[in-house]
Order: structure tokens, then C-alpha cells, then sequence
């Protein structure tokens, strides 16, 4: 389960954040998980409660918004919104797709104090 890892990377980039920006409280965070990002929305929910106990973070209340994946077809060179890496192109039915957007996951928004 390599979200729990992913959580491990979240706290540091919270520990480091408020080092920086000085504060001692995270209230919110808001991820943005792309569906082709491989993490599972309701691990990373589980591991965010472990990982965080007893740490900044702990209580904090996690928010999870999931954009389109996007890909441009290299037969057509339209931008398409697509579900899985292995989908054709909705508009002209090629195969050959270079993801734009979509497999990521980073940090859109957090509420401090």
C-alpha cells in the first residue's frame, strides 16, 4: 500500500511548510488526485488518519477533488478528456494518447493556524 508512504511525504512536506510559513496547525488540506495518479482516494484516506495522529496534522480534515485526465491524440491532435491510459480517442478512435493531466497528486489548497 504505497499510500501510506505517500502520507509519510505529505507530513514532511506539512513539517517543512510550517517551519517556513510558521504555523503550528493544519486544519484542511485539499489534494488533487488525478484518476490515472495510481493512489486509491480511500487508502491514502486511511493512512492520512495513521500518519498523522499525534502530529500537526492530527484532525485535520482531508478533502479530495479529482480532475479529468487529459491526453492528446497523436492521430487527431485534439486534447481529450479520457478515464483509463488504455482509452481511445473519443473523437477519432486512435490509440496512440500522450497523457497531459491527470496522474498526479499535489497538495491544491491548505487551511493553517
Amino acid at each position: 500500500m504505497h499510500e501510506m508512504s505517500l502520507c509519510e511525504s505529505l507530513l514532511d512536506i506539512l513539517k517543512s511548510e510550517a517551519e517556513t510559513a510558521k504555523f503550528t496547525k493544519v486544519k484542511r488540506i485539499t489534494l488533487e488526485i488525478g484518476p490515472l495518479s495510481t493512489v486509491e482516494p480511500e487508502a491514502l484516506r486511511f493512512g492520512f488518519d495513521v500518519v498523522m495522529r499525534g502530529t500537526l496534522a492530527e484532525g485535520a480534515k482531508l478533502d479530495i477533488v479529482t480532475p479529468p485526465a487529459e491526453a492528446r491524440c497523436l492521430s487527431c491532435f485534439e486534447l481529450v478528456q479520457i478515464n483509463d491510459r488504455l482509452d481511445p480517442c473519443p473523437k477519432c478512435g486512435g490509440t496512440e494518447l500522450q497523457i497531459s493531466g491527470g496522474d498526479s497528486m499535489r497538495i491544491k489548497e491548505l487551511e493553517v493556524a
